[in-house]
């Protein structure tokens, strides 16, 4: 008995089990056909939908889309402020006056600088005779962007570190000096749609660029106040330029930037509208400008742990 059992399992085990489209499937044993133990039935099944809301599509066309062939032309671009023409005509000159030693010592540290680039790239000369045309004033603002869209991503970078060593939440400011480096290299960016630099030029920033990274992150460790405070007065400094740029639309100096259209990347960028001029796009940087003057103020008036007062794109 046992041993028929064992003989009907194997020959169960081995033999195939058919579907029959006519009628009821059975398993056959030898010759013999019984009636259905079971009957497999064809089960379709669809997976159910994807939720993708948590990648949606950024509202902001990328600048770079059109020339550089993207499909996709939303991503990549952090948040950033909007301003309004009221906004934009209303940045003021202001000073954050130094308090203590670190203050001072931010505060002259800038001072001395500026003084040096004035006088080395022309700027004074060009100021006192009244000659800054457009290219001058190109060569001007492209360097001074590469340098200015060093110190959000190495504080950026540097915070983002410690809060690796430390495994502790970095209070979000992180991501305001991430969207201050990329506000500023958009800045270069847009400035670089009407010059091509020279190879001399270029090798220029890569040398200042070494040091100035090198410096800075070192300077960051020691003291991200005093870091904050000398982007602060450099901003300051950056007002004042581009106000007396935005100046020389109206005495003459410049013969193309007023009559000349914005670029299609400056645009999208600022969300400028359709028949936006040059001027516009500086007045756009300005405020930016002014914003990063402000917000770097702030972080160095405040504790390291203390949480962002400023949210995504503000």
């Amino acid at each position: 008995m046992t041993s028929t059992k064992m003989t009907t399992r194997f020959l169960l085990s081995i033999n195939l089990v058919s579907r029959s489209t006519a009628g009821p499937s059975c398993i056959t044993i030898g010759r013999a056909c019984t009636r259905p133990v079971f009957q497999v039935r064809s089960v379709t099944t669809s997976s159910p939908q994807k939720d993708t809301s948590h990648f949606k599509q950024s509202s902001v066309k990328h600048p770079l889309a059109d020339k550089l062939g993207y499909k996709q032309r939303n991503d990549y671009l952090l948040p950033h402020p909007i301003w309004s023409e009221d906004e934009v005509e209303n940045v003021k000159i202001t000073h954050h006056k130094p308090g203590d030693f670190v203050d001072k010592m931010a505060y002259y540290t800038v001072n001395s600088l500026r003084a040096c680039f004035d006088w080395f790239s022309g700027y004074k000369l060009g100021m006192y005779f009244n000659t800054l045309n457009e290219e001058k004033w190109l060569r001007r603002i492209i360097f001074l962007e590469t340098v200015a869209g060093v110190p959000g991503m190495v504080a950026a970078m540097t915070r983002h570190l410690r809060s690796l060593r430390d495994m502790q939440r970095d209070y979000g400011w992180i991501h305001t000096l991430l969207e201050e480096a990329e506000n500023e290299r958009m800045h270069l960016m847009t400035m670089l749609e009407l010059k091509n630099p020279t190879i001399m030029f270029k090798g220029s920033v890569v040398l200042f660029q070494g040091l100035y990274v090198s410096a800075f992150w070192l300077a960051y460790l020691v003291s991200p106040r005093f870091c904050h405070r000398f982007v602060g007065y450099l901003e300051e400094e950056a007002v004042k330029t581009y106000t007396h740029c935005l100046e020389t639309f109206e005495d003459g100096t410049l013969k193309h930037w007023p009559v000349m259209p914005a670029t299609d990347m400056a645009k999208r960028y600022w969300k400028l509208p359709e028949d936006a001029k040059m001027k516009d796009v500086i007045l756009a940087i300005r405020a930016d400008e002014a914003h990063h003057r402000e917000v770097n103020h702030t972080f160095s008036s405040m504790k390291q742990d203390q949480i962002n007062p400023y949210g995504p794109g503000r």
